[in-house]
């Protein structure tokens, strides 16, 4: 049986068609310059919002899906009970800052005081060395009948009486000096209760400070749980804030796809509400171990109860370098969002394997 003439082009056409199709198969299931997921999920480091101290909210100032900036006041918790506790560690910082100034002014009497017995000592010292060089003499005129008894009886008696003086001003100053050693403790008692009042005065302004909370950075705040008049304490849930930048791609890839991936290479990123634009990330970093390793209760499978299991080493992620269409992609763009697939490398080779 011969083939009509007019049936050759459409057999060429076939051919070709079949050709390019097994050569796609091939280039697909054997070359396959890039490796794809669409277990991906747009991700950004957001933070919490939630006071530090205790008490109720005075104002909001900030409304859902609102941008703030860094170091915009969100809201305001009534302070007048840690305005009251300032003021009553600012009172005490005072009162023990007096009592050291009162202490002081003290030791430095007690100083005068000491060099005033000192100076006592010296002039009874002297006045005991005058009586007893009269004594000396006074005996020895008696002893010639020069004097009577009675006058050197009466130099024996200043004598004594020198002597006395003498410890009595020697026991003055000794009471002196314990008396400026007890002043010495008393003033470093003192500067320690000082310390302490300035530590809690320092303490009770932080705790005022902290009832006015701020954005950490610039962002977008959702899920606004919080209204004026509401008790609220340490740990309450006011609100989240969304970095207006900073969006990443949490990719799970394969074990079988990641052999010849590494840090660094270009990824391309679609995005559902982008479809007609590519986004370019880089691989940031691996994930060290599948998440399953990161379970509450990680598989354990015993030998002769085994089962290979492909696993994905969950957390791959892929930083996005740039957003062209920065409004766009804020307003449409969210974190948790899914909808996205990464293709990793896109159009050029693939890393060599690594040993």
């Amino acid at each position: 049986m011969k083939l009509r003439a007019s049936s050759k082009p459409v057999l060429v056409v076939l051919a070709i068609a079949s050709l390019s199709a097994i050569g796609a198969v091939y280039w697909l299931k054997a070359i396959h310059p890039f490796e794809t997921t669409d277990n991906t999920y747009l991700k950004a480091h957001m933070s919490q919002i939630s006071p530090k101290e205790t008490g109720y909210v005075k104002e909001v100032l900030f409304e859902d899906n609102q941008k703030v900036k860094a170091g915009d006041l969100l809201v305001v918790i009534d302070d007048h009970d840690f305005r009251a506790k300032v003021a009553q560690a600012e009172a005490q910082v005072t009162m023990e800052t007096a009592r050291i100034h009162t202490l002081e002014t003290d030791k430095r009497a007690q100083s005068a005081k000491i060099r005033q017995e000192e100076a006592n000592i010296a002039a009874a010292e002297a006045d005991l060395e005058r009586a007893a060089k009269d004594v000396q003499r006074f005996r020895n005129l008696a002893a010639d009948g020069a004097v009577s008894a009675q006058t050197r009886d009466t130099a024996e008696s200043a004598h004594k009486q020198a002597s006395a003086q003498r410890e009595k001003t020697r026991s003055a100053r000794q009471e002196a000096e314990s008396d400026l050693a007890s002043l010495d403790a008393q003033i470093a008692e003192t500067r320690a209760r000082l310390m302490a009042a300035q530590a809690a005065l320092e303490l009770a302004r932080i705790d005022l400070d902290n009832t006015r909370i701020t954005a950490p950075f610039a962002g977008i705040i959702g899920n606004r749980s919080v209204q004026v008049g509401q008790l609220v304490k340490p740990g309450s849930v006011l609100g989240f804030l969304i970095p207006t930048d900073g969006l990443f791609v949490e990719a799970n890839f394969k074990e079988t796809q990641i052999g010849r991936m590494q840090p660094g290479q270009t990824v391309h990123i679609h995005v559902d509400a982008y479809p007609d634009h590519v986004f370019e990330g880089t691989v940031d970093s691996f994930a060290p171990a599948s998440g399953s390793e990161f379970s509450l209760l990680p598989p354990e499978n015993a030998t002769g109860n085994f089962t290979k299991i492909l696993t994905r080493p969950n957390n791959t992620v892929l930083s996005l370098v740039k957003f062209e269409h920065g409004s766009r992609t804020n307003r449409y763009s969210k974190t948790g969002a899914g909808g996205t697939r990464a293709i990793a490398p896109y159009g050029h080779p693939l890393a060599p394997a690594r040993a």
